[in-house]
């Protein structure tokens, strides 16, 4: 029997686009840690195998998706985005009363910086981090209210119907290299063409409003109903692989300076956020 492979790839990209959306992909979220472990210094390496009894941070990479749509974790359904309408500046953008991934970051940062917390809640604040990190560089995760950060923007990929946010979350990223996560890891922590040393910088409302600019762009480029091929895919991977490793550096550079007493941060990450 014969195998139509496009229609099998048109039917992949289906069933992943039909997940509900998140942030990046599980893949997405995985090779952003997994890049994050690579930098670990031995002494937070060590604290964090302790804090979560030998488990790979990877473990928890997209923990907080599941979580966040329990009870016990009602309360941080709104920490996974920032959503700024259209014509809204960033910085003046209304704020959320329940939160939103820019403070979730730096709350997150202080309890896990704080002596007075516990060590579950130390514990809870990292896990959350692992997975915000990944977040806050997913474009569409600073998308519109109006269009719930691009969910509701209808757009066909490969002649399939789905929607922008989905596309970005697993369609395009899946499309771009059928990579394992350490496949993802190992090719695009190589890449010499943005220094190390220009991603740790900043504050995490610095990280979010990079994002944002770079949402701006795939809106303007996307109309809804575009058909979205091949030069899509080739035009935003460069983009996708430089979020995910921003998200996997920045990451490591907030864990080593929480859990290596030796570590001098390389990032604004904890800019007036007290150590209590």
């Amino acid at each position: 029997m014969k195998i139509n492979i496009k229609l099998l790839f048109l039917s992949v990209a289906m069933s992943v686009t039909a997940i509900p959306a998140f942030g990046w992909g599980q893949k997405g979220h995985d090779a952003t840690v997994a890049i994050a472990e690579r930098h670990l210094t031995p002494a937070t390496r060590q604290a964090l195998s302790e804090m979560f009894d030998g488990r790979s941070l990877v473990y928890w990479a997209n923990w907080l998706d599941d979580a966040s749509n329990t009870s016990d974790y009602a309360y941080s359904k709104t920490w996974h985005y920032k959503n700024i309408d259209e014509g809204v500046d960033y910085d003046s953008a209304p704020l959320l009363e329940s939160g939103d991934i820019v403070r979730a970051i730096s709350d997150q940062i202080g309890v896990a910086r704080n002596p007075s917390s516990t060590l579950e809640q130390k514990r809870l604040a990292v896990k959350m981090l692992i997975h915000l990190l990944g977040d806050i560089h997913q474009p569409m995760h600073m998308g519109h209210a109006s269009d719930r950060g691009a969910n509701n923007v209808k757009v066909r990929f490969f002649d399939e119907p789905t929607n922008l946010h989905s596309v970005w979350d697993t369609s395009l990223p899946e499309a771009a290299h059928k990579w394992s996560y350490t496949e993802w890891a190992d090719q695009i922590d190589r890449d010499a063409t943005l220094p190390e040393s220009k991603i740790l910088y900043g504050t995490p409302s610095d990280w979010g409003k990079e994002t944002f600019n770079v949402c701006t762009r795939v809106y303007n480029e996307t109309p809804a109903d575009s058909n979205l091929s091949y030069d899509y895919v080739s035009k935003w991977t460069p983009t996708i692989e430089r979020q995910i490793r921003k998200g996997g550096l920045r990451l490591a550079d907030i864990l080593n300076t929480l859990f290596d007493d030796g570590y001098t941060t390389k990032t604004d990450a904890f800019k007036n956020i007290p150590r209590k």
